[in-house]
């Protein structure tokens, strides 16, 4: 009996829980999608994916080694997969189908058209029920999470949005796709970042200019400064530099996945008066004592 999902791992049939993981593992960093940039590096991690996910879960392995690749329609798990991809389906939702638990319901009895508990592999030509559109949010409401308005086939309703959410995120929304026979697919909406003029992102680190005047870029001392999230009181050293950068810790953006935040760097603007606002006394020992130029 053919069973390649431990081909794709790269391991025996009796590979223990830490082989299947630790196997796992090694494929998953060289094939990740932000290391490995061949155009095939993406859908081998999806396989990889979808073969640890069988084959770390006990009940989901016991049926896989009962009954091997019959469970793909006699095709090996590479071919399986390959072919769905292509065919633009949900590999995951066919799983799902195939081996319920955490993939979705499923009943165990195992048929001879192919299929379990009266699942067929001609369910595959189902229409994709699933439906992908695009939206562009406000940055302030990317890096602090909160609502957006989207019109979707005539329906207008809020979608949450998380905080911390970047450019190229797609977000799934239960139940707002496409209908087929008493079933609704999901609605998958690509994000779009707007720009915003005070700040940029840089990984989950947030970067702002900040305006310093002169008297406080010399002498030092308290700024107030208006952030996304609140009002902070930032204390200048003496003797700044154009540029020169101020670290305020864990007033980023929140990492979705580890929920840490990232930094603010605040970047000084030194304003200079200009000469005719200054007061004249002041202005006449400013030309006569500061340092630097040359006479004329």
């Amino acid at each position: 009996m053919s069973k390649s999902l431990y081909d794709t791992l790269g391991i025996s049939p009796n590979a223990s829980a830490d082989e299947i993981k630790k196997a796992y593992r090694k494929l998953a960093r060289k094939y990740h999608p932000d290391i490995c940039k061949e155009p095939e590096c993406e859908e081998k991690f999806k396989e990889i994916n979808a073969a640890y996910e069988i084959l770390s879960d006990p009940q989901k392995r016991k049926q896989y080694d009962q009954y091997g690749d019959a469970m793909f329609g006699g095709q090996n798990f590479h071919d399986f997969a390959q072919q769905n991809f292509q065919g633009g389906m949900d590999l995951d939702e066919i799983l799902r189908s195939i081996f319920g638990g955490g993939f979705g319901s499923f009943k165990s009895s195992y048929s001879s058209s192919g299929g379990f508990g009266g699942f067929s592999f001609e369910d595959f030509t189902q229409p994709n029920l699933d439906l992908k559109a695009k939206i562009t949010i406000p940055f302030r409401t990317a890096v602090l999470g909160g609502t957006h308005s989207v019109s979707i086939n005539g329906e207008t309703f809020d979608v949450r949005i998380p905080a911390g959410v970047k450019n190229g995120d797609t977000l799934r929304i239960r139940g707002k796709g496409r209908h087929y026979k008493g079933r609704r697919g999901d609605l998958l909406l690509k994000v779009e970042v707007a720009p915003d003029p005070e700040y940029e992102r840089i990984g989950n680190d947030l970067y702002k200019k900040i305006d310093v005047p002169l008297k406080v870029a010399i002498f030092g001392g308290k700024l107030k400064v208006p952030t996304l999230e609140k009002e902070i009181t930032l204390k200048i050293p003496k003797n700044i530099k154009c540029n020169q950068k101020f670290r305020v810790k864990g007033m980023g953006v929140m990492d979705r996945k580890t929920k840490e935040k990232g930094d603010l760097y605040l970047r000084a603007n030194i304003v200079l008066p200009k000469a005719e606002e200054l007061d004249s006394e002041l202005a006449k020992m400013m030309q006569e004592k500061l340092p630097g130029g040359d006479d004329a």
